[in-house]
């Protein structure tokens, strides 16, 4: 908007503020100020030269300082929920998060709190939102946490176990689970994260007829593709795609013999090569497997397995894979949190395992909790009994341990709007990590 400096006057309930087109410029195009300029970023005054708001003169100042500063100081006599309510009335949440926590870093991180849940049984999955929420399956409960970590209705799915769940954006949520999602036949469907509420189901067609068929693992692509592990009565074994827009059935994946994709554990999406990453892990099958699928030309580019591997292969279980295009590899991790690396760009797919980022002795506990991997911001992790383990710089170096022993072992973590969660399985009780600001140079 160059260096126009049009003073600017609100009333907000019966308070006057003055500041400058330059200031509220700095709300952005998608709040209620950004709004009041045109499409070249000129200020429309209004015609009595002041603009009234009916809301809370406390936060508007509070807000305001924000974005002249850039710097979030909250008053004693402010409740933190009634700020964050009128921020987001005035679209400015993204500010307020931006200036409570730092940019994430896994070196860095601090245990911001613990949520206890409330389901009879144990946790079994959770999920980071886009915006710093996350949901948490039990058995076959989901509960949902906004990032202000307050719950929303849970989905309850009437005694179907929940296989996964992911976030479409922070208002939807997809949940997988057996071919009766519900009271809805069919085992995907897509569900509202604010109300719980069914908003429409994912069907499987094959032939021009509807299957019964139970969903598994997730994966999303940035052109707007579900991707989900399927495996019904008759054909309807392999992975299934959606448009999340429409919810409308787009393709199939089918298996072949000594193929294992409607049992996948994993599966992960390859924005570079538009390829999808499908692995089938133990305990879940005798044989692990990883293989890469190219939905344009419908076919396996590169697999690998465990049959035929040397006789320390119990050693050597796989529980988790991740693929890192980066590096052009794929990431594998043992029950003695090992992690082993395969090339995506050799034939032969074998592993090469790497145990000097090792800290624990022994193997895994006897809680049937496996190790999980994840990738962010350039950093790996990895989780192991009650701790999380940050990897590093091109060897992936052992950096930093996040650990909490309340609660059990680790059986999922998560990260996303710069926060990790980590689900604990005994007490139903999930660890919110954050950077803190402070720490952020």
């Amino acid at each position: 908007m160059g260096t126009q400096r049009d003073r600017v006057r609100f009333n907000v309930g019966g308070k006057l503020f003055e500041t400058t087109a330059t200031t509220l410029a700095n709300a952005g195009r998608n709040s209620l100020f950004g709004a009041m300029f045109d499409e070249n970023w000129n200020l429309r005054v209004a015609e009595t030269g002041e603009y009234f708001i009916d809301r809370n003169p406390k936060c508007f100042s509070v807000l305001l300082d924000l974005l002249r500063t850039g710097e979030l100081h909250i008053p004693a006599n402010v409740p933190e929920k009634l700020l964050y309510r009128e921020a987001q009335y005035y679209g400015l949440i993204d500010h307020v998060q931006a200036a409570k926590r730092g940019e994430f870093d896994g070196n860095r991180l601090r245990l911001a709190g613990s949520t206890t849940g409330r389901a009879p049984g144990d946790g079994t999955a959770i999920r980071a939102s886009p915006d710093g929420g996350c949901c948490v399956a039990h058995g076959s409960m989901v509960h949902v946490y906004d990032w202000m970590l307050e719950e929303h209705p849970s989905i309850n799915l009437d005694y179907q176990r929940v296989n996964d769940i992911g976030w479409i954006d922070s208002e939807n949520i997809v949940i997988t689970a057996c071919e009766r999602l519900g009271r809805v036949d069919g085992g995907m469907g897509l569900f509202s994260s604010s109300n719980g509420d069914l908003r429409y189901k994912f069907d499987v067609s094959h032939e021009g007829q509807t299957k019964s068929f139970t969903a598994g693992a997730l994966s999303f692509s940035n052109d707007d593709k579900i991707f989900a592990s399927c495996k019904g009565r008759t054909h309807e074994y392999g992975i299934g795609v959606w448009d999340q827009i429409t919810g409308k059935q787009v393709d199939f994946f089918y298996e072949s013999p000594g193929w294992s994709l409607g049992d996948a554990d994993r599966l992960q999406w390859l924005n570079g090569t538009n390829c999808l990453l499908v692995a089938t892990l133990f305990p879940r099958k005798d044989n692990c497997s990883i293989s890469l699928l190219d939905f344009r030309e419908k076919r396996m580019v590169w697999s690998w397995s465990d049959i035929g591997a040397p006789v320390t292969v119990d050693e050597k279980r796989v529980r988790d894979a991740i693929a890192m295009e980066d590096t052009s590899s794929i990431c594998v991790v043992n029950e003695y949190e090992d992690l082993g690396f395969m090339d995506l760009r050799s034939s032969i797919g074998s592993v090469r395992w790497s145990s000097r980022s090792r800290l624990m002795k022994g193997k895994m506990s006897d809680e049937p909790c496996y190790p999980k991997l994840a990738l962010h911001g350039g950093q790996l992790f990895s989780s192991m009994n009650d701790s999380i383990s940050v990897f590093c710089g091109p060897d992936w170096v052992l950096t930093s341990r996040l650990r909490r022993s309340y609660g059990g072992s680790i059986c999922d973590f998560s990260i996303g709007g710069e926060r990790l969660f980590a689900l604990h399985s005994e007490e139903n009780v999930f660890d919110t990590w954050e950077t803190p600001i402070s720490l952020v140079a």
